[in-house]
């Protein structure tokens, strides 16, 4: 074999790079040793990368097998009401049929279908029924059933199908609207499989297997991993979904989702989904919330929740910025209802509310859960940032009761006073022709700061900086007010559509 020729110039070159690497390694070695004799602070440690020494699943089968039996498909039957074609009532109908010959075809094709007679009564043909479909799983051996409010809901008969094909009549025992979940009752037997909730919170990226029955398919198994927690999917005031990616669709709805350990961690509820597919991004509500409502459920039918009676909104920077707050916590109050435990214990607009019995709230979504864990009639100690300091008030809980919100459209007049710096032109409630005293805004400046905070023409200002205000000079004053005060924001309270909500506008901007 012919050797490798070198340039001259090239061996010189490859020994003093050869000296070089000698060199730094011996000074790689002394480094090594001085390391070895210095303690080193563990903040300046040398950072590893992760590793964790833990095997995934080969498979999901030995989970599947232990808890599918307890998995079963809901099929619900529910009333369908008619749709009939009016003639106007009885007359009308008998004088449509008067103009038409006797052998005429729609003669014929009413009597037979049209579900009347020549005198306009109507037969006596048979009621009709639609039929829905979702999932659901065994909580005891005895035969209750988890499934959604959604799946049940206007349904006059209820069939569980287990793994088997077995089909059970159900019972309706209870359902809540309000977290979307039903228990029903299959009553004959006292052994079935039956599966139990998680008494731990899932961790992101932990792997779930979800069970159900997507478009009546039955037994159907998907898997993936918890994508998040805490989901608020503008359901309802409990909202606090686990995301998983497991895929799920119609159907699913009411079916468990479970962890390696063969635990319900929660109830498959609903997906995401803008082509009505899935698209690997579903919520399940979490298996804490589950267990409180089921359990109610089971002994009482329905679930009673303690009631506080205020319209709650975000703190914002801005707005705890107005009120002297250190960080943005708590809810604040917009309005105290009339006639509500709140209103009776003297809370008022503008309190916001930092705790209850010592548990701190984050936000509105946390009130809402804190306050309807407690029973009706409960005394519990609010405590409530006010006047710059912080109070107690006690309240003694109501029951909450479903209410209906009603919406009205406000229309001003061309208003009187300009508040350019914050984009605003203001005028009387009296001018702009409403009831009652505040200020109307009347103008809205689409590039300015008041339309950044979502003020719109017709909203009602009644307060600034906790003064109720009449005119718009009550408003100029309150803001001169707060800006000596040092306030960075001056806080409104604003009326729209009958709700009530607070508004923080900077004051470099007024």
């Amino acid at each position: 074999m012919q050797d490798r020729q070198t340039k001259p110039g090239t061996r010189s070159r490859l020994t003093s790079r050869r000296a070089r690497l000698l060199l730094g390694a011996a000074a790689l070695g002394l480094a090594g040793a001085m390391t070895a004799q210095t303690v080193i602070p563990a903040q300046t440690a040398l950072a590893t990368p992760v590793r964790i020494d833990r095997t995934a699943p080969a498979d999901f089968s030995e989970v599947v097998q232990a808890v599918q039996p307890a998995v079963v498909s809901v099929r619900v039957k529910q009333a369908v009401e008619p749709r009939m074609m009016n003639f106007g009532g009885r007359e009308g109908f008998r004088e449509f049929f008067e103009d038409l010959p006797e052998d005429h075809p729609f003669q014929r094709f009413f009597r037979e279908f049209g579900g009347r007679d020549f005198d306009g009564r109507r037969d006596r043909s048979p009621r009709r029924f639609g039929l829905s479909q979702g999932s659901g799983f065994f909580i005891s051996a005895d035969g209750y059933v988890v499934t959604n409010h959604h799946v049940i809901d206007k349904g006059t008969e209820f069939t569980v199908i287990d793994q088997d094909g077995e089909e059970y009549d159900a019972t309706l025992i209870g359902a809540d609207a309000r977290t979307d979940l039903a228990l029903l009752k299959v009553e004959g037997k006292d052994d079935f499989t039956y599966v139990a909730f998680a008494d731990d919170a899932p961790m992101v990226g932990e792997w779930v297997v979800a069970i159900g029955n997507p478009f009546g398919l039955g037994g159907s198994v998907t898997a993936g991993i918890v994508s998040a927690r805490g989901r608020d999917i503008g359901a309802g005031p409990y909202d606090d979904f686990i995301q998983i990616d497991a895929p799920v669709n119609r159907g699913n709805s009411g079916g468990p989702a479970f962890n390696m350990n063969g635990e319900v961690i929660g109830v498959n509820a609903a997906i995401f989904s803008p082509s009505g597919g899935n698209v690997g991004i579903a919520f399940a509500i979490p298996a804490s919330t589950a267990t409180d409502v089921i359990m109610e459920l089971r002994d009482g039918g329905k679930v009673t929740r303690g009631w506080l009676g205020v319209q709650i909104q975000t703190v914002t920077e801005d707005i705890a910025a107005s009120l002297g707050l250190d960080d943005a916590r708590g809810a604040i109050v917009a309005e105290a209802q009339a006639d509500s435990p709140a209103a009776a214990a003297g809370l008022r607009s503008g309190d916001t509310i930092l705790a209850v019995d010592g548990t701190e709230i984050e936000g509105p979504r946390d009130l809402s859960k804190v306050i309807a864990a407690y029973e009706p009639d409960t005394t519990v100690d609010i405590t409530v940032w006010r006047d710059g300091k912080e109070q107690s008030v006690d309240v003694t809980l109501g029951r909450l009761q479903d209410t209906e919100a009603t919406v009205a459209a406000v229309e001003t007049p061309a208003g009187e006073t300009s508040l350019e710096d914050l984009g605003l032109v203001l005028t009387t409630a009296e001018k702009a022709g409403l009831d009652g005293e505040g200020v109307v805004v009347s103008e809205v400046d689409p590039d300015g700061p008041a339309a950044e905070k979502r003020l719109r023409r017709g909203d009602l200002i009644k307060e600034v900086a906790g003064v109720a205000v009449k005119t718009p000079a009550d408003v100029v004053d309150a803001i001169a007010k707060a800006e000596k005060e040092g306030r960075k924001a001056v806080l409104f309270r604003v009326e729209s559509n009958d709700n009530t909500r607070f508004v923080a506008l900077p004051m470099n901007a007024a």
